[in-house]
């Protein structure tokens, strides 16, 4: 039936037939305004890829510190240091957030923070120590690549012996954040102070070649053009190629509140839902076979728009969130729980799962 309904387009008739999109095909397919018929490609090759079962993580986030070097365009969440409502954790505040999760039930911790420019190394080291001492079990999803990049050239060490030395100190995975858009004629006009799309790649690469997995994100819903979108999938999809130590892509819809983009009229409004649902196809499309765990953020989305995303592709929803401070600096409200996650799933005649961090399902509903 589908094959019947997609013969205007040309990548469509690919992406139906199970053949890897170009990038031409991912341009046509960002401009094609049949978004149904696109919904239903992405979900027909998601049920496929994954079946009908979505997945989520119990995950603590934990942000250490709002002190940041770099000054993001994008960013609601960054403070100086001498600003009244900056903040460092101290490791016993650190200590008392892990055992709240544990409480919580959280099997993972995420941890990323501000580019603080005067935290030694040690501080990391000790962080990951204190909190494998306690809760040996509990994964350490930590710092992104951005960060890491950011700690090399602070301390004057390589990223191999960061990301090394990090390991040994108890880091189980990485968060796919800093990511952005990698394209260098949008990344410089939305990010200030951050590695390169490229220096990205490469931290990410080093760490999988040392067995530490992680995720990718996708910043999208500001000022970029479709182009940038699919220069950005499609290096996701040749790192993936070469490593195989991505798990999922996270789309994320820009959130104006509080932004410098805002503030200087670049951007006046978020992005439409028609939008983020085409950005959700299309990442199911291009990455179909390579990377595929397409997730859902749901605290970006809200719960409902986060369901029909769900039926246009994606296949997790990431995780509770447990106080996840990010998106609440943009005015988003992001907690949840296993049991709600469960019911959204449910609401869509879906199967939920919660999941570890490696994707491996712990427990059915």
């Amino acid at each position: 039936m589908l094959e019947q309904l997609v013969g205007d387009s040309k990548a469509l008739d690919r992406a139906l037939a199970g053949e890897e999109l170009s990038y031409n095909d991912g341009l046509e397919l960002m401009n094609y305004d049949n978004l149904h018929l696109l919904g239903a490609v992405a979900d027909n090759t998601r049920k496929k890829l994954v079946g009908d079962t979505v997945s989520f993580a119990a995950s603590y986030y934990m942000n250490y510190t709002n002190v940041c070097a770099a000054s993001c365009q994008m960013c609601a969440f960054y403070r100086k240091g001498d600003e009244d409502d900056a903040y460092t954790l101290t490791p016993q505040e650190i200590e008392q957030r892990v055992g709240i999760a544990k409480q919580m039930g959280a099997t993972e911790v995420h941890i990323v923070g501000g580019f603080h420019p005067k935290l030694p190394l040690e501080y990391y080291e000790d962080m990951m120590k204190t909190i494998k001492k306690s809760h040996p079990t509990l994964n350490i999803k930590a710092l992104t690549a951005a960060e890491i990049f950011f700690l090399s050239k602070l301390t004057k060490n390589s990223t191999k012996e960061i990301l090394s030395r990090l390991k040994d100190a108890g880091l189980d995975s990485m968060p796919g954040g800093g990511a952005e858009l990698f394209h260098p004629d949008i990344r410089n006009k939305i990010v200030r102070g951050k590695c390169s799309g490229q220096e990205w790649i490469n931290v990410i690469e080093e760490a999988h070649n040392m067995g530490i997995k992680s995720n990718v994100t996708m910043l999208y819903g500001h000022i970029e053009k479709p182009e940038h979108i699919i220069d950005h999938l499609i290096k996701i999809r040749d790192l993936q190629k070469k490593t195989n130590g991505l798990l999922t892509l996270i789309p994320l819809k820009f959130s104006l509140d509080n932004t410098e983009l805002e503030q200087n009229n670049l951007v006046t409004h978020e992005c439409s839902s028609v939008y983020d649902l085409k950005i959700i196809a299309l990442s199911r499309l291009m990455l179909a076979g390579v990377l595929n765990n397409i997730s859902v953020y749901w605290v970006a989305l809200g719960k409902k728009l986060a369901q029909v995303a769900l039926s246009n592709g994606g296949n997790d929803l990431v995780g509770t969130a447990f106080s996840e401070e990010i998106y609440r600096a943009a005015g988003k409200h992001t907690a949840s729980s296993v049991d709600d996650l469960a019911t959204m799933v449910k609401e869509i005649g879906r199967n939920p799962a919660q999941r570890n961090t490696h994707f491996d399902i712990l427990n059915k509903f």
